[in-house]
């Protein structure tokens, strides 16, 4: 048995039948979100912000500056927004050697690559998704990246997906996509394409708080 055979059968039927392939990254090819976590917490701690870890799952897909504008509207709390997101990027980036793939997705793209138009579409920051797809030795199996730069809306609006399947050059309704999160779920339903909930199959790992950076 291969790590793909453990993707239920109709995933697997809409994996052949799709013209083109769209991938998540984070908590859909690398199993990064409980790390993303450990930098959130290490970051907001430091303003006085509170997320809760069930909060931060529920929104991923979506940019850490817009998550730290939200955050701080809601908890009254004045901060440099930009800066705030710079020292949670690097504050990830200091922990980059704890990711791990996720090796069942990855098989997907690896037993598919050459054989069907492949993009990965994010709503991470250009520099940390890039360096994520290059720790997997994968960022050349992708014919376009599209990541929180490149468009003007995030998820759950679809427009990541879209620009991914434009670049691609396949119908919205050809192309499948893979995502680990409700704001990519419905920004995938959104942009009029199937969507492959890897929750289904997969669960990410969870690394203590106290996990220290070495």
């Amino acid at each position: 048995m291969t790590t793909t055979d453990t993707i239920p059968l109709h995933f697997q039927n809409w994996i052949q039948t799709a013209k083109g392939l769209i991938f998540d990254c984070d908590g859909t090819l690398v199993d990064s979100m409980p790390v993303h976590f450990l930098a959130w917490h290490q970051t907001m701690t430091r303003y006085g912000l509170r997320l809760p870890e069930d909060r931060f799952y529920a929104l991923g897909g979506m940019p850490s500056h817009k998550i730290i504008e939200m955050l701080a509207q809601e908890q009254s709390v004045t901060i440099d927004i930009e800066l705030a997101a710079k020292q949670k990027e690097q504050a990830f980036l200091d922990r980059i050697h704890l990711l791990e793939p996720i090796q069942v997705v990855l098989d997907v793209a690896m037993k598919h690559r050459t054989v069907k138009p492949m993009a990965v579409a994010s709503g991470g920051f250009r520099d940390i998704i890039h360096r994520q797809l290059h720790a997997l030795d994968c960022f050349d199996w992708f014919d376009a990246i599209v990541t929180a730069e490149d468009t003007e809306k995030h998820k759950p609006d679809p427009d990541v997906f879209l620009e991914a399947a434009r670049r691609l050059e396949i119908p919205a309704n050809d192309c499948l996509v893979f995502e680990d999160a409700d704001l990519g779920v419905e920004a995938a339903r959104r942009a009029g394409m199937r969507c492959v909930d890897v929750r289904q199959f997969f669960q990410p790992k969870r690394i203590p708080l106290d996990t220290e950076v070495s």
